[in-house]
């Protein structure tokens, strides 16, 4: 089990970033949550079996495709044994 925390930024609020997370998560199997901040960048906590996480956080990179990444923050985490994935 391992958990990542991310700061995703760029154009990533209004182009339906936490839903297409939430549908990615899902795909993926991993628990977490992710929520927009006031400074217009994405958060999210990410954990699960280490290559699903992996699988997250380079989707991360991408987004969905009105997204425009211009970069993503990673760090560890501690994994908090979080039961699905939810927007905030």
């Amino acid at each position: 089990m391992s958990a990542r925390h991310l700061v995703v930024h760029g154009t990533v609020q209004g182009v339906f970033f936490r839903a297409s997370a939430e549908q990615e998560a899902q795909r993926l199997g991993v628990a977490g949550w992710v929520r927009n901040r006031s400074d217009g960048t994405v958060e999210m906590l990410v954990e699960g079996a280490e290559d699903a996480v992996g699988s997250m956080v380079r989707w991360a990179h991408e987004g969905p495709a009105r997204a425009e990444v211009t970069g993503v923050d990673v760090s560890e985490a501690e994994p908090a044994g979080l039961d699905g994935f939810t927007q905030r």
